[in-house]
């Protein structure tokens, strides 16, 4: 009997290469906003989202207005890394188009929101000019590649942030609608050169995600990913990488059979050709194995279990024609960014700039700009959502200082601020139950003042909240976890670590404001009464609460 395919698998193999009938919904399609059923399916490989403004549903709808459609443009940006000339393009291409925000994601890329229909070719052709794209950033392929941001961190940095570029590459689409439609229009009747080995005409089951950490810093969340590569170095050597397997955190209310879960490392490989030969062979068996029928089963996560761990591992070593070397040893004691100036081996200087949950607001806007107009330096975003200017000489960096003062950038910022993470959630994404974004630096205001009173306003606990359980903001591997159940109401999440290699679970269901901070006076206090010496509130909660003492 054969397996009933989900409706966007076959609009997946009937789009023509991911055509589908875009052109026709872009240039023909002018009694609305959007785009057609199915195209909405195929515009995520190109980096792209419908959405509408949530907040004026009801009054559009009183009007008998459509809804106020616009859409989202992710960029490709493997490392996170531009340069000040792709920063100016982008400010202006904001400014032009767009609601103006800059939006910095937890995969070290940029967002444009509130896009209309007809601003989508010249936005992308603006972006081509700058030598950026939004290629496979959404849809079922591997999406944008993230390293450790802060190249602080290590001496061989650089060697190890080629590897996002080179993996990004490697398993991009072979198919050039992105610039058929966008771009040049030009139509490909000769599609022989279209032929994709690796995702064929189908692609992934679903989205696949890849990140690169660089200990002591896990500021990636390196285990929350489809595949984790964990650098290994020996002085200042790249000796290769752990590879984890496995790792995803959505969740669906009320689903048992969806659950998050951190990736399992499966061994190491110690050359450029082993890793890009192991990673290209897991996309495979994810594509082969993988469920096509129910998206919520379709996961990498879902495939490794079905198939266990060692039976995944098995048919990889099978494709990629070696074995796995024995893990090596790594510890992590890092997660959040590295806040203010800090100076790396070559004696270049690095400010890294707190965006809270990456919303770049008008201030800071324009004190990028007119920093990226000196040329001076580059610019890195943080899988923490942060953004850092880089490679700053000594005598460029007074510039920079003056910039600072004269925007009144550097402000005093709590521990648990700098320590915080959301999702966009409302009022443009459709999945969102609940506020996030919006709503997280409310709470946090509200929450200080029990550090206070508590003593607690340099503990750097992390505190992660989404509108929805399918865990954008990494909720999950927080040691505070809010994930929205409906308006005003979160499931609080306690017990993770504070270094992203446990999960953390379910303390409370559907709590309000109110009730969280009721709840959170109650156990900072137990905290600083009944803690270890040195122990973090993650551990401390996971101890007290759900009785495992392995951590």
């Amino acid at each position: 009997m054969s397996k009933k395919l989900s409706q966007i698998e076959k609009i997946k193999t009937q789009s023509d290469g991911l055509r589908g009938t875009l052109i026709q919904s872009i240039e023909l399609d002018n009694h609305t906003g959007t785009v057609r059923t199915d195209d909405e399916t195929l515009i995520k490989f190109h980096g792209m989202y419908v959405q509408d403004n949530r907040d004026r549903r009801d009054e559009r709808a009183l009007k008998k207005l459509d809804k106020l459609y616009s859409f989202m443009i992710r960029l490709r940006i493997p490392g996170g890394v531009i340069t000040a000339t792709q920063w100016l393009a982008t400010h202006e291409i904001s400014e032009q188009y767009g609601t103006g925000t800059l939006k910095i994601t937890t995969r070290q890329t940029l967002q444009l929101h509130g896009l209309l229909k007809h601003q989508l070719r010249p936005t992308i052709k603006a972006f081509n000019t700058a030598k950026l794209d939004s290629i496979a950033a959404c849809g079922d392929v591997n999406r944008n590649v993230i390293v450790s941001s802060h190249p602080q961190v290590s001496a061989i940095h650089r060697q190890v942030y080629e590897y996002a570029d080179k993996i990004s590459t490697l398993l991009l689409p072979k198919t050039q609608a992105y610039y058929e439609v966008f771009i040049d229009g030009e139509k490909i009747y000769e599609r022989s050169a279209e032929a994709d080995p690796l995702y064929e005409e189908r692609y992934l089951p679903r989205k696949f995600k890849i990140a690169i950490a660089i200990p002591p810093t896990n500021d990636v969340d390196v285990f929350t990913n489809d595949v984790g590569l964990i650098t290994i170095i020996e002085n200042n050597q790249l000796l290769g990488f752990n590879i984890a397997i496995g790792g995803g955190l959505a969740t669906t209310h009320g689903n048992p059979n969806t659950y998050a879960r951190l990736g399992s490392i499966i061994g190491f490989v110690d050359s450029e050709e082993k890793t890009l030969k192991a990673i290209y062979e897991i996309l495979t068996v994810q594509r082969d194995f993988g469920n096509r029928e129910d998206r919520k089963q379709s996961r990498l996560k879902y495939t490794v279990d079905t198939l266990t761990v060692q039976g995944f591992k098995n048919e990889l070593e099978k494709r990629i024609g070696f074995t796995f070397d024995e893990v090596r040893s790594f510890s992590f004691s890092e997660r959040n960014d590295r806040y203010g100036w800090e100076r790396n081996h070559q004696k270049n200087w690095f400010y890294t700039l707190f965006v809270e949950h990456g919303a770049i607001n008008p201030e800071q806007k324009q004190f990028l700009f007119e920093v990226a107009k000196l040329g001076i330096s580059n610019f890195i975003f943080s899988g923490n959502q942060n953004l850092i200017l880089g490679e700053i000489s000594s005598t460029n960096k007074s510039k920079v200082e003056s910039l600072l003062l004269s925007h009144n950038i550097e402000k005093e910022i709590s521990a648990l601020r700098k320590s915080s993470m959301a999702c966009v959630a409302l009022p443009t994404c459709p999945l969102a139950l609940a506020e996030a974004q919006r709503y997280l630096p409310e709470l946090v205001t509200k929450i200080e003042p029990l550090l206070q009173k508590y003593k607690l306003e340099k503990d750097e606990i992390s505190i992660r909240m989404t509108g929805c359980p399918n865990g954008c903001g990494r909720p999950y591997v927080s040691e505070l976890g809010f994930i929205g159940t409906g308006p005003n109401q979160y499931n609080f999440m306690l017990g993770g670590d504070r270094y992203g290699e446990r999960l953390n679970k379910l303390y409370k269901e559907k709590q309000t404001e109110s009730q969280i901070l009721e709840e959170l006076d109650i156990l900072l206090g137990e905290f600083v009464s009944n803690k270890y010496h040195d122990e973090t509130f993650g551990d401390f909660a996971n101890r007290s609460f759900f009785n495992d003492n392995k951590f």
